[in-house]
């Protein structure tokens, strides 16, 4: 990994390209784009110098265009190339043109390389694992935003804003996106399920999904079976659990037949025909002992039926490691802050979501390659730090620095940012820094406006 790395780096150097292309390779993008960078027109703004500043701009703590063009124009000047106009105007309208297939392409792309680098003991007992989780991200209150992804229905016009749910496949191992969805919050055919089966085509023969009781319905499960994946998750709470009636496998362990539902209005009959009358699935009951732990017991749900390789202490430890969807999704919301994505287009909307995951899969790419240097996991690695890393050291290579140097520096100082091992600790959902006491906004802006005026 080590190796590939480096090359990669100088090989980047050598084309004179942006310092993303050590992360990004040109012909990555220009593949994602297909025949649409062909009509591409543009002298400094082209389809992978676009590419590159809106890298820059996802990861840079400002996320502002004139800051992204500001290091365009800085980079060129250092490389002694012919500057560029400081005004955002050029950069904002060839942003606009990039297509969404290309964004959503090289988010899959780019999450792929990263899972397919990692060593072989990274995986769970020889199986690919799934981590997917979903959540919601908010967008700037505009008109075309408000029709394309409604605010919630009980705030008042002109008070909330445009909300969209989303769904990311994260690989286990690595932390990186392989595919995501994004879609309206609420209506027929939104909720985080829903977008998943949008993203079945990803999953191979051999994949191990891992979820929680959201995805645990019996076409979900059956769908992601027919595709010759494994699943283990949370079992749903409506669906009882009598551990009497199965064939029993070892202590809160059983195999038990879920027979098949009627069909439902979004499946048609010829899938619902191709599906199996009955599921044999392995229940397990896990038993939480630790303090702080919401739950006491949970019920897991899995297609792995043989108790002797995949014992009931491995799965209870896989499924404690679904968390980890939730820690991947911190990274994004909260540390690269796509929580609040800023474009005022849906358009645009769609395509700042994937190019934060591309530019997060590249963070990840790194990090894999911090840790295995390292010998250690990429989930003992800080993202935060391996951010802050990166941000620093990328604009180095516009300098005369040698590259051996500044990759043993940049990975050396990744995996120096181990996060903490602080097992079940119990922290209080409390804060201690509060908010300004301002009143919140319950009509609309103008309506305040007018009583002032």
């Amino acid at each position: 990994m080590d190796l590939a790395f480096r090359n990669a780096v100088a090989k980047a150097r050598k084309q004179d390209g942006l310092y993303f292309a050590s992360l990004l390779p040109e012909n990555l993008i220009l593949d994602a784009f297909g025949k649409a960078s062909e009509l591409w027109q543009g002298w400094i703004y082209t389809p992978v110098a676009t590419v590159w500043v809106f890298l820059s701009q996802c990861l840079s703590a400002d996320h502002s265009c004139r800051e992204a063009v500001a290091n365009l124009k800085a980079w060129r000047l250092a490389a002694g190339l012919r500057t560029c106009s400081a005004e955002t105007g050029a950069y904002c309208t060839a942003r606009d043109d990039v297509p969404e297939e290309a964004c959503s392409r090289l988010t899959r792309e780019t999450g792929r390389q990263v899972a397919e680098a990692a060593p072989a003991d990274w995986r769970w007992l020889g199986h690919r694992v799934l981590n997917v989780d979903g959540s919601t991200v908010t967008m700037a209150d505009t008109p075309a935003n408000q029709t394309e992804y409604p605010q919630l229905s009980s705030q008042a016009a002109g008070c909330g804003f445009p909300i969209a749910r989303i769904v990311a496949v994260f690989c286990l191992a690595t932390g990186a996106v392989l595919d995501a969805a994004i879609g309206q919050y609420h209506g027929k055919k939104t909720g985080e399920n829903s977008l998943f089966r949008t993203l079945h085509d990803r999953l191979q023969a051999g994949d191990v999904t891992l979820s929680d009781r959201y995805f645990a319905g019996w076409f979900d499960i059956a769908l992601q079976l027919q595709r010759g994946a494994h699943v283990v998750g949370r079992k749903h709470q409506k669906r009882p659990t009598d551990f009497r009636t199965g064939q029993r496998l070892g202590h809160d362990d059983q195999l038990v037949r879920w027979n098949r539902p009627q069909r439902p209005k979004w499946m048609t009959p010829a899938q619902y025909a191709l599906l199996p009358g009955v599921l044999v699935l392995r229940e397990l009951r896990v038993h939480v002992a630790q303090k702080g732990f919401r739950s006491r017991e949970i019920m897991v749900v899995t297609s792995l039926l043989d108790a002797k390789t995949y014992t009931a202490a491995k799965i209870a430890d896989l499924y404690r490691r679904r968390w980890q969807a939730e820690l991947n999704l911190r990274s994004l919301k909260s540390v690269m802050q796509m929580d609040r994505l800023r474009c005022k287009t849906p358009h645009r909307v769609r395509n700042e979501f994937f190019m934060h995951l591309v530019a997060y899969n590249l963070i990840r790419g790194v990090m894999a390659q911090a840790a295995a240097k390292k010998g250690v996991e990429p989930c003992q690695v800080s993202f935060k730090g391996a951010l802050q890393t990166v941000h620093a050291l990328l604009p180095l290579l516009a300098t005369k620095i040698a590259t051996d140097d500044w990759c043993d520096e940049l990975l050396t100082a990744i995996a120096s940012h181990v996060v903490g091992n602080r097992p079940d600790r119990i922290e209080p959902r409390l804060i201690k820094r509060r908010p300004k006491q301002y009143k919140l906004l319950q009509h609309p802006r103008a309506h305040y406006k007018k009583q002032a005026a």
